[in-house]
């Protein structure tokens, strides 16, 4: 019997899942993800599901990781100081492609060298600027990013830059074209740089999780998800921890398809943070082809097509004073649930929560608290936002004890935006104790949290509700709604035929909410969604089957929907692409573009069957280096030609070769 581990650390929980023989699931547990070290949720999830499966470490012949750690770290622009050696570009170049904006004022060197279109030299590399950049900036960085001028059709500036960062420094090393083989050299220096910054941050998680997973008995070997859902060994996410963006959602859809062999479906994840939406088409995840999009930044990376809301159990409800009715909208941000806070600080919250019922007006700050994450160093702040975190300390506290004045307000965003301190508020999560669908954390501070919310007037003058229950509903029905419009947007995005407006207007016009409706009358209008949508998330059970009437659509929300990212997690495959191109210089030539340099051929067949055996053979050996078994070897090549006086002519082909493995197990 072979026993895998999967683990996911999602915004709220971390994920534990034990599957035998990639068949059966043994045990699954949940526990709360520790913002301040991950390691230590993956061990508390991990201890709950080996107790309550039984089953002896030593049995566990893989683990498996996916992690919204980089994500989360590039969206929150997080991670260690780098510095960028820029060859064969313009100084513009930093400030137009938005490379200034990705160096958040770390140090840059734009130096001549670089390479042409065919992968000659354009000029020579200036190796005494490098040097004496390198001198100044060893030690006030983490890592270097390499990146130069057509890397891709000749990378031998790159790689003597690589080499004189190694021999002067021995800082770790991002080289663009080891990343992407695609053309667009300041899209592969954002590429580059982003993945120097996560390198430090990547290295002490997974080192971490290894040692937590030594510390119970499990020395099997460990892999993580890549962002197109694909796995990769340990040591390769730690040189290019870049390709763990998306990490999380894209385990999601694997997990889904493991758990519903469904071929065509849209699924839809749903946790504490946002809700992502893909398609899989023919049982596969559709692969983002202008690479993966973290936050601000567009990169080379090869992850999953997905749409990211920011919405999920845990958004922050927001009261909506116009009109008569009033109403409610959720997120884009995150906080954490007053009935959640209530756990961990029962006496602070109730005790505010009873004061501010017994006030006769709402307050602006009513049912709000915060509280600093523990274990960060807080650095470079200003006096008004010292002065506000050392008002928090270490204990929850009411933000309207902490606020004293209205500049205070901004000094809380800073420290909120660092990742220095959470919010606590009105969340779907609270609503969903109150209706008593879920009742894990506080649902009596849940309840009084409700109640004060309910309290603000509307546009008429009047309360928004005097019942708690009338509240939640209001909150799960704009949930429902939200979702409706996520998936509506993604399925719009996804359709062949256009229809003139972009997804996020067709999915709010009139006619298609009327339809969802049942519209009847002079006209009957009747849409929605016309495949399944698979829910996954912990919260998918209670909010999806609404959301499956409202879309009329069919709502799979498999048994382990809860735990699927964990489940994918382990249930992946290793797989390696290596990617490479021919062009033709000139009449008769077809020129291979290598790692060592151009090579000219005289026969176009020839220049790409030489290609393919390079590519095949990089493929293996990273696959093999991955930790892969029973690898298969697929090719693919797209050939550009171009009519001239009435015959094709060769202008340029992409030869890609995937080499997919099952990941070896650990014997013994």
């Amino acid at each position: 019997m072979a026993v895998l581990l999967g683990v996911d650390t999602g915004g709220t929980y971390t994920d534990a899942v034990l599957i035998r023989d990639e068949v059966d699931i043994l045990a699954s547990a949940k526990a709360l993800t520790t913002r301040e070290d991950l390691a230590i949720g993956v061990g508390n999830a991990v201890g709950e599901v080996l107790a309550l499966s039984g089953i002896p470490a030593e049995q566990i012949v893989l683990a498996s990781l996916s992690t919204t750690l980089a994500t989360n770290a590039l969206v929150e622009g997080q991670g260690g100081r780098v510095a960028l050696i820029f060859i064969g570009f313009k100084a513009r170049d930093v400030e137009v492609h938005g490379l200034a904006d990705a160096l958040k004022g770390d140090p840059c060197l734009v130096v001549a060298g670089g390479h042409t279109h065919a992968g000659g030299e354009a000029a020579a590399l200036d190796e005494d600027a490098i040097i004496a950049f390198l001198e100044t900036h060893r030690h006030d960085v983490s890592g270097f990013a390499v990146a130069s001028q057509f890397a891709t059709r000749n990378p031998a500036h790159e790689l003597r830059a690589a080499a004189l960062v190694a021999e002067i420094t021995g800082r770790p090393v991002s080289a663009s074209h080891q990343l992407s083989a695609k053309l667009n050299g300041p899209k592969r220096a954002m590429t580059a740089v982003l993945n120097a910054r996560l390198i430090g941050m990547i290295d002490r998680l997974i080192g971490r999780a290894e040692g937590v997973l030594r510390d119970v008995g499990i020395v099997a070997p460990m892999m993580v998800v890549r962002g197109d859902g694909a796995l990769i060994s340990a040591a390769q996410a730690r040189e290019r921890p870049i390709e763990t963006i998306l990490s999380g959602p894209a385990a999601s859809i694997v997990g889904a398809r493991w758990l519903t062999g469904a071929d065509l479906a849209l699924v839809s994840d749903i946790g504490g943070t946002t809700t992502d939406v893909a398609v899989l088409r023919d049982g596969r995840p559709k692969i983002d082809p202008a690479g993966a999009q973290v936050g601000p930044y567009r990169t080379m990376v090869e992850a999953v097509a997905m749409r990211t809301t920011g919405l999920g159990g845990d958004s922050e409800v927001h009261f909506v004073a116009e009109g008569l009715q009033g109403g409610v909208t959720l997120g884009p941000r995150r906080v954490l649930p007053v009935s959640l806070v209530a756990v961990e600080a029962p006496e602070v919250v109730h005790e505010a929560l009873d004061a501010q019922l017994r006030s006769t007006t709402p307050g602006e700050h009513d049912a709000r608290f915060v509280r600093a994450v523990p274990g960060l160093r807080a650095e470079g702040l200003g006096p008004r936002e010292a002065e506000v975190l050392a008002r928090i300390g270490d204990n929850v506290q009411p933000m309207g004890a902490v606020l004293k004045t209205r500049r205070e307000h901004g000094a809380l965003k800073k420290l909120v935006d660092r990742g220095l301190v959470q919010m606590a508020g009105v969340t779907p999560s609270d609503a969903s104790h109150v209706l008593r669908r879920v009742m894990e954390w506080d649902a009596s501070a849940a309840r009084k949290a409700l109640l004060l919310f309910g309290r603000r007037r509307t546009g008429s003058g009047t309360v928004l509700s005097t019942w708690e229950d009338d509240v939640a509903q209001m909150i799960v029905d704009q949930l429902t709604h939200q979702t409706a419009l996520a998936l509506l947007e993604t399925a719009f995005a996804e359709e062949e035929v256009a229809f003139g407006a972009a997804p996020e207007v067709l999915a709010r016009h009139v006619l298609m909410q009327r339809g969802m409706a049942g519209h009847d009358g002079l006209v009957r209008l009747r849409t929605g969604l016309d495949v399944p949508v698979v829910g996954l998330g912990a919260s998918a059970a209670c909010y999806y089957p609404a959301v499956g009437a409202r879309l009329d659509c069919q709502m799979i929300l498999p048994e382990y929907a809860g735990v699927a990212n964990a489940i994918g997690a382990v249930v992946g495959r290793i797989t390696m692409r290596q990617s490479g191109v021919v062009t033709a210089p000139s009449d008769g030539v077809f020129r291979v573009h290598l790692v060592e340099g151009p090579r000219d051929f005289g026969d176009a067949e020839a220049a790409m069957a030489a290609l393919e055996d390079v590519l095949r053979g990089q493929a293996e050996a990273e696959a093999l280096a991955a930790g892969a078994e029973d690898i298969q070897v697929s090719v693919v090549r797209d050939v550009r030609t171009a009519g001239v006086e009435a015959r094709e002519v060769f202008v340029e082909a992409t030869v890609t070769v995937e080499a997919v493995g099952r990941p070896r197990v650990a014997e013994g």
